[in-house]
């Protein structure tokens, strides 16, 4: 039986994640064994060593966006490639030990803690970190209150403090799947014959040319070519001080016309491509790519063409 890592312990929502896929999906044989890993890095490794048929990691939150670590892993991986993605429901509970005393601190994983400051804020606690939100509810101590999955206080032994301490309901997290790049070809063709799609490609761009203009010139080439560029974040390249990748999430695959022409243009200019992965886009998270923004949710002080000339001035600081 085929193996999938998830970033542990036993609870955490990679682990949830990972179950889900695994039981979906028939890989060599059947649904994969599941092994939590410490760190998003081990998650990689096994993957890359062969250890791992398939590693799930956290890749991006609606209301926390990218997943740093895993971004980082996937650009600097020569050998992992992300094949599918899972997107689950986002829902905290705070927990406490039953023998608890007075209680000083709240703990979860960064992300946990930042979609809850509200509740930080409220209960006047210190905040945490703690590796995952699992680790947390398993390591809590008796002056914690831990954030995590509702599974976690059945699965050790705690008593709920509150449920749903979430700052926004609804939030979401987006999973990728990760497989060795020598078998996503594969991969890749056997969802295609399951009909899976449509698609979603994660790119990582780096200019060898860097200069006022480069970003105009590598967006252009996806309006020019009618392929919708959904998302774009620049991460630093660690060898190299003051140099950038940009991280680039377009609708479609690299085998689509429109996708691969929009490849030609950028190796033709000169620039170093990758294909971090291709996956199937998935429910609600992808529709709201498209969808108008409402007026009231943009960043307070924002100013439009409703403003009047003393606004904008104001809002832009010309």
């Amino acid at each position: 039986m085929s193996v999938v890592g998830y970033l542990g312990p036993e609870g955490s929502f990679t682990h949830q994640a990972a179950a889900a896929w695994s039981a979906d999906h028939d890989h060599r044989g059947g649904p994969g064994a599941l092994s939590a890993r410490t760190t998003v890095a081990d998650v990689f490794a096994g993957v890359a060593a062969g250890e791992l048929a398939r590693g799930v990691v956290a890749i991006e939150n609606t209301v926390e966006g990218y997943v740093v670590p895993s971004l980082d892993a996937i650009v600097g991986s020569a050998t992992v490639v992300a094949v599918d993605e899972v997107v689950l429901d986002i829902s905290f509970d705070a927990f406490v030990r039953p023998d608890h005393g007075a209680l000083t601190e709240v703990t979860a994983h960064p992300h946990g803690l930042a979609q809850c400051q509200e509740f930080v804020r409220r209960t006047g606690l210190a905040p945490l970190a703690a590796s995952s939100n699992a680790a947390a509810c398993r390591d809590a101590g008796p002056h914690q209150v831990a954030l995590g999955p509702t599974i976690c206080g059945a699965l050790y032994g705690l008593e709920t403090f509150e449920r749903a301490v979430e700052d926004f309901a609804g939030a979401r997290t987006r999973f990728l799947v990760l497989a060795p790049r020598a078998e996503a070809a594969a991969a890749l063709e056997a969802a295609r014959a399951r009909g899976d799609g449509p698609w979603r490609t994660m790119l990582a761009v780096t200019p060898v040319v860097t200069g006022p203009g480069v970003l105009a010139r590598i967006t252009r080439s996806f309006g020019e070519r009618g392929v919708n560029l959904s998302s774009l974040i620049t991460r630093p390249l660690k060898a190299v001080a003051g140099t950038y990748v940009f991280v680039l999430t377009v609708d479609g695959a690299p085998w689509d016309a429109p996708v691969r022409a929009v490849l030609d243009d950028l190796v033709r200019a000169g620039d170093s491509l990758k294909t971090l992965g291709v996956v199937p886009a998935r429910g609600e998270l992808d529709e709201s790519v498209h969808a108008d923004v409402d007026v009231a949710h943009v960043p307070v002080g924002s100013v439009d063409s409703s403003a009047d000339p003393a606004a904008l001035a104001a809002g832009l600081l010309w």
